[in-house]
């Protein structure tokens, strides 16, 4: 959908990731088993909004050293940078470890949240790790598979690319949402939809949360709250 706006992203972000998984399985039942995160993740910050922006993605390696001379693995760098650069935004970086161990050396640490950050980025998922926990930038939704001390040889290996990270799949210009909980690929076509989703599914749950609130709460109210909810459409 090409006329998705940086406002209706920014809308999204109001709601953490778990509501917006809900209202992505009401539009389309079918994505209910899979397109999140499926592992637990280690926030940066854990403290931080949602943030739901265009994937940039990217493979590292860190277990051993580069194949590519300097000047290659210097170039690919910079390119990759440009590529993190480009409309459109806001951007989330995936970024798929894919050593036999993923976590050996870090990618992210203080100098890479602060250049993402600076090129456009509002976060990053990671199955790999991160480091530089006091002096990473603030402001960025960072989330990796653990905290570990070194970068040891950590090198781009492809970006633009697909990459996966514990089960949620993207490619450049899917549209993520993530924060501490994890993260999830919308489907552009339902990005305008949810809002009105949310709202369907709060007036439904209210019915049974005010309930199970109750001090006289029991088996009857929920059965008859269960039944109210079920008929609001």
């Amino acid at each position: 959908m090409s006329d998705i706006t940086e406002d209706d992203l920014q809308r999204l972000t109001q709601w953490d990731t778990p509501t917006i998984c809900n209202a992505i399985e009401e539009i389309m039942p079918e994505r209910r088993g899979h397109g999140y995160t499926t592992e637990p993740l280690v926030a940066l910050d854990p403290d931080l909004s949602p943030i739901c922006g265009y994937a940039r993605t990217a493979l590292i390696r860190a277990a051993e050293p580069s194949a590519a001379s300097g000047d290659v693995a210097a170039k690919m760098r910079l390119d990759y940078y440009e590529y993190v650069s480009q409309n459109p935004g806001p951007t989330i970086v995936v970024i798929q470890d894919i050593d036999p161990v993923p976590g050996y050396g870090a990618f992210w640490g203080e100098v890479q949240t602060h250049v993402h950050k600076g090129l456009g980025a509002v976060g990053g998922v990671t199955n790999g790790s991160f480091r530089d926990v006091t002096d990473s930038v603030r402001d960025f939704n960072l989330l990796g598979g653990e905290v570990g001390p070194s970068h040891a040889w950590v090198h781009l290996v492809d970006f633009d690319c697909q990459a996966t990270v514990y089960g949620l799949t993207v490619v450049t210009d899917d549209i993520v949402h993530a924060d501490r909980h994890g993260a999830v690929m919308i489907p552009k076509d339902v990005v305008k939809q949810i809002p009105a989703m949310v709202e369907l599914i709060a007036k439904r749950e209210a019915k049974i949360l005010d309930a199970a609130k109750s001090p006289d709460f029991n088996f009857e109210m929920l059965k008859s709250a269960i039944g109210a909810a079920k008929e609001i459409h």
